[in-house]
């Protein structure tokens, strides 16, 4: 009889107030889709990049002093997203802006908001030019 009570009780065992209950499995974030493959044949910046001379040209432009948001330190951002682009955590929404390196070469790009280190674009890399492998200084513009 004492047995079948006390397995009877096991049931119990996690509302007894010294015991603890156990811990809810973690949610998991659902997987982003993997960006599309680039292009297998591409070996150069040239052949990565898609925009055209006239597009560098453009974005090449002043465009306007702008306001000063702040100096990052960029890193190349992936090369199959095409654009003229800073992704930094200056800004808090998507607006037109403006980067300038340490040599005074600027280009016009969009900010986009981006939690952690800022990105560039390829496109944006070579308006500036700059190596692919460097950690650039950037000071960067709202428009």
């Amino acid at each position: 009889m004492v047995l079948v009570l006390s397995l009877a009780g096991c049931s119990w065992s996690p509302k007894l107030p010294w015991r603890k209950a156990p811990e809810p499995a973690p949610a998991t974030a659902p997987e982003a889709p993997a960006p599309a493959p680039a292009n297998p044949q591409a070996r150069t910046a040239e052949e990565f990049d898609t925009s055209s001379a006239a597009q560098r040209q453009a974005a090449a432009g002043q465009g306007g002093a702008g306001r000063l948001l702040g100096t990052t330190v960029a890193a190349l951002g992936d090369v199959r997203t095409e654009g003229f682009w800073v992704k930094t955590p200056l800004v808090t929404r998507e607006r037109p802006g403006r980067v300038v390196s340490a040599a005074g070469r600027s280009a016009q790009v969009v900010l986009i908001p981006h939690q952690g280190g800022s990105l560039i674009s390829l496109s944006a890399m070579r308006v500036l030019d700059l190596p692919l492998t460097d950690l650039p200084e950037l000071k960067v513009y709202a428009r």
